[in-house]
């Protein structure tokens, strides 16, 4: 049997196929390349070019490889493009995911996991926000990921499926191994364009907004490293294949860092100094976003192993610097 990953070829899902094949399990990637590198792809991963919402695609994919369970990844992430495309982006995350339920559920495929996102939370507060929370998506995105659940939620009590939706706060990292990193063309995530900074490949960065009812004026933000995220996952698939219920889980640390805070994190790692431009707030960026984790840690005894601020931005560093120096793609690939 195997697991499928859609968007296996982008930062999240490379890593997640790298941790089925660790985990002993066989793992066959969906992934259209719109955003995704094949060559981040593990060379012992099967790779399929394709889109998700390929019906005819992906019940050939289920039926050929033996598929029982499918973490599914592929969509769009970026907030401010969501505002500026709310149609694309309710294709791409909430109509092509609808299709890919379906053929699950057609096919008989029980377990689920779902990549979804702090955003549906909306304001938060300056508390950590626990998973029965009023949701207020304040984007497409946000909204989009939200559909996706509840679609999820329905589905399972009309079918023979149950699911695992993660919630994900801010994800950063890469492999402790060097084996994969962020390495998304025009990335936005703040170590990833911090790191891209340091080492010369933009020449400022800009934070936004400075004043914000926190400690240093800039938005604070719960970062959790990649593998461990992707533990989580594996974790929920483990929990689903034993019985488990259904359920919707934060994945953070329940803990968070300032923007500044990070900026200067990266700055100790790299040794170097850099341009940081202070600028006015985005629209709709909360002050304080940080997980609730009681929940994950007790329903799937998940206890983070890489939980330390400067081991994640170090990590993140050396694998621009490798991404950067020439070294080839992920996984070493030429």
């Amino acid at each position: 049997m195997s697991v499928l990953v859609t968007g296996g070829a982008g930062y999240i899902g490379s890593h997640m196929a790298l941790e089925l094949l660790d985990a002993g399990e066989r793992a066959v990637v969906l992934d259209n390349l719109s955003t995704g590198l094949a060559r981040a792809v593990p060379k012992e991963a099967e790779f399929i070019e394709g889109d998700v919402g390929d019906q005819g695609l992906v019940r050939g994919i289920i039926e050929g490889r033996g598929i029982e369970a499918i973490i599914h990844f592929a969509g769009s992430v970026v907030v401010p493009d969501s505002v500026a495309d709310p149609l694309g982006y309710y294709l791409n995350n909430t109509v092509k995911s609808r299709a890919l339920i379906e053929i699950a559920v057609k096919c008989s495929v029980r377990h689920f996991i779902f990549s979804s996102t702090a955003a549906v939370y909306g304001m938060t507060g300056d508390q950590p926000v626990v998973e029965d929370a009023p949701l207020a998506p304040m984007s497409p995105y946000g909204s989009s990921k939200r559909m996706t659940e509840i679609m999820l939620a329905d589905a399972a009590r009309a079918h023979d499926l149950r699911y695992v939706a993660l919630r994900y706060f801010n994800v950063a990292g890469a492999d402790p191994q060097g084996r994969a990193g962020q390495s998304t063309p025009r990335a936005t995530h703040l170590i990833k364009v911090a790191c891209e900074t340091a080492l010369g490949k933009r020449s400022h960065i800009q934070v936004f907004g400075t004043d914000y009812p926190t400690r240093d004026g800039t938005c604070i933000r719960d970062y959790i490293h990649v593998t461990d995220l992707t533990r989580a996952h594996l974790a929920a698939l483990r929990h689903l294949r034993a019985g488990g219920a259904s359920d919707v889980l934060n994945c953070g640390y329940g803990r968070g860092y300032s923007v500044l805070e990070v900026i200067d994190a990266v700055k100790r790692a790299s040794g170097r100094s850099f341009d940081v431009r202070l600028g006015p707030r985005r629209l709709g960026d909360p002050a304080v976003v940080i997980a609730a984790t009681e929940r994950i840690r007790t329903l799937l005894g998940w206890v983070p192993q890489h939980d330390r601020l400067d081991a994640i931005v170090s990590q993140a560093l050396r694998w621009e610097e490798r991404w950067s120096g020439g070294e080839g793609g992920p996984m070493g690939v030429a």
